[in-house]
């Protein structure tokens, strides 16, 4: 999604608001209605996304905690596709049960988008309520959350319910042409992976004077391990995805890892940490090695490289794809947007009757951050079915979610020290 200065907003805004009552998409009964639950940057691309996937598909109804994001959410949509939104007053909801109200319209499809600690039970309800889901990843913080997840991922699949995560760089055309290169042999039998997410310092709202501390720390929920899951699981299990990916989805047997915070340990960054080292054993010798780290002025790097007996392969991210075994080949073709294509794939699976549901995949592939933390935090190399089983709650149930809540902030974890739970 393209993104519109506050000179564009202003000077636009009231011409498109105008051309929109004017052109406004026309409701048939062959319409999809989308519900967009968390207005931040990544649903609001969601939603415009959305809305691009398919000629007959409209926006009617939004929720987000904050209204100031909400309505920043609808004035950008309303620039950048004027006639599919069509959410009025009355559709605008705002607080902690707003996802509720959303449900209870006639929408058919819910983007959720809100952060990761509300997802499990967001998914629970949306299925519950019989809508088709795009939720972004991860898809929780904790294994009692990835647990639920995989439950409702079972009850979408028994209800005909699409269920599309976003992990785009599984619809990313060329990663898409290098795997099924992979998978088919390519390099032989993979044994060794090597994937990074090393990035920048990322925002961080100063608080207004009128903001509790409860809302300064929502409106900064990626620093509390309660709301994102640390960084591994937020923003770093896109590259656990592509091993997993290349493993062909099978889950490791056993996990080490280490992690800490030096650059970014002011209080205000409440107590995730800032780099993680963490090591992935498949048995067999299959083996897969992870690095992540958010440091302001240090080299970024968003790749992996994999070994196999009989070549090796290597992907940036955002450029190269390469494979050198038992011939030699690089992709070279026309890329397309990896966040539209998702879009695509759900909506045209719906009209199809045949809905898409990556549903347990994503909660495997969250999981494999989730344990990374767990050993890092805790120094421990941790079995799969350790960390499945652990009864680690992170943060508060949904419904105890209220401006007066005060959840305790947990200490930032000591490896040797901080124990499994």
């Amino acid at each position: 999604m393209r993104k519109s200065g506050s000179a564009v907003i202003g000077t636009t805004l009231g011409f498109n608001i105008l051309t929109a009552q004017n052109y406004k998409h026309k409701i048939n009964s062959d319409t999809l209605k989308v519900g967009l639950i968390g207005c931040g940057g990544r649903g609001t691309g969601a939603a415009y996304q959305a809305t691009m996937a398919d000629p007959n598909v409209v926006l009617t109804a939004m929720a987000d905690i904050f209204k100031d994001t909400l309505d920043s959410s609808y004035d950008n949509l309303m620039l950048e596709n004027p006639e599919k939104i069509l959410v009025d007053e009355g559709h605008k909801f705002v607080g902690f049960d707003a996802y509720k109200k959303v449900l209870e319209t006639d929408v058919d499809v819910v983007i959720l988008a809100t952060p990761p600690s509300f997802r499990p039970a967001h998914l629970e309800a949306a299925i519950g309520a019989g809508k088709h889901i795009f939720c972004e990843k991860p898809v929780a913080v904790d294994a009692p959350g990835i647990r639920r997840v995989i439950a409702t991922a079972q009850k979408a699949k028994e209800k005909g319910l699409a269920l599309m995560s976003g992990f785009c760089w599984r619809h990313d055309i060329p990663k898409r042409d290098t795997y099924r290169r992979l998978l088919d042999g390519a390099i032989g039998e993979i044994t060794s992976i090597y994937n990074t997410y090393n990035t920048g310092a990322l925002w961080y709202k100063e608080p207004k004077g009128n903001w509790s501390e409860f809302e300064t720390t929502m409106r900064n929920w990626l620093y509390f391990n309660w709301l994102s899951g640390d960084h591994i699981a937020e923003q770093a299990v896109h590259s656990l995805d592509l091993m997993s990916w290349a493993y062909g989805d099978t889950l490791p047997q056993r996990v080490s890892g280490t992690g800490g915070r030096q650059s970014r340990t002011e209080e205000k960054f409440g107590n995730v940490y800032d780099h993680f080292a963490v090591v992935y054993d498949y048995g067999d010798g299959k083996m897969g090695y992870h690095f992540s780290r958010q440091q302001k002025g240090c080299s970024r790097a968003y790749d992996i490289s994999m070994m196999g007996n009989q070549g090796r392969a290597y992907i940036d991210v955002s450029r190269e794809h390469v494979i050198h075994g038992k011939s030699k080949w690089k992709w070279e073709g026309e890329r397309s947007n990896m966040y539209q294509n998702e879009h695509d794939t759900l909506f045209a699976s719906i009209r199809k009757g045949e809905p898409f549901n990556d549903g347990v995949r994503m909660a495997n592939s969250t999981m494999l951050a989730i344990i990374g933390r767990m050993a890092a935090y805790t120094g421990e190399t941790l079995t799969w079915e350790q960390a499945m089983n652990s009864e680690e709650l992170l943060g508060p149930a949904v419904d105890e979610y209220n401006w007066s809540l005060n959840w305790p902030l947990a200490p930032v974890a000591q490896p040797g020290i901080t124990k499994f739970t």
